[in-house]
């Protein structure tokens, strides 16, 4: 690979680090070339981007985009496959699915929503992780919870009063 093309893989991999906000960096090493392609098609059906490049330059595309990479730098070592995501659970899974099969591909750590998860022991802990959109549903339920309560308390209230109201009425005639 020669100058020019590092600096475009550099480039690649800095645009999708910004567009997809998620990444999964794994260890695929000493897999045949079958295993690989098939985790290239799940990775496809899954609307995951599966690249591989060498560490240092997933390194520079981190560099390059800023903010705290610092403890992923640790783990770039040997052979690297990075996966974008917009979700940030379904590599996780996916990886999961494929551990099924055999003991690759390895978690090196994951980057989702600026939160880093470094080591194959948190592979659980992403695949339940909850999207920012299920996360802002779960809390308009729970604000809208009381509010519903509130609501019904005085409906149902004012129901009852409008039955005293009538009777005492009824009362008097």
């Amino acid at each position: 690979m020669n100058k020019e093309e590092k600096y475009e893989l550099v480039l690649a991999l800095t645009e999708q680090i910004k567009e997809y906000g998620n990444f999964y960096i794994t260890d695929t090493a000493d897999l045949t070339v079958a295993k690989i392609n098939d985790i290239r098609r799940q990775c496809f059906e899954n609307d995951i981007k599966i690249q591989v490049a060498k560490n240092s330059l997933i390194k520079k595309a981190m560099e390059a985009v800023g903010g705290d990479f610092d403890p992923i730098y640790d783990v770039l070592k040997g052979s690297s496959s990075i996966l974008f995501s917009k979700s940030a659970t379904a590599p996780a899974k996916l990886i999961k699915k494929l551990r099924r099969k055999g003991d690759k591909p390895v978690l090196k750590a994951a980057y989702i929503d600026s939160a880093v998860f470094i080591g194959d022991n948190q592979l659980d802990t992403l695949t339940k992780l909850k999207s920012k959109e299920e996360l802002i549903g779960e809390i308009i339920g729970l604000l809208q919870s009381p509010a519903k309560n509130v609501v019904s308390a005085l409906q149902s209230g004012g129901n009852k009063l409008a039955g005293i109201v009538k009777t005492l009425q009824e009362r008097e005639g």
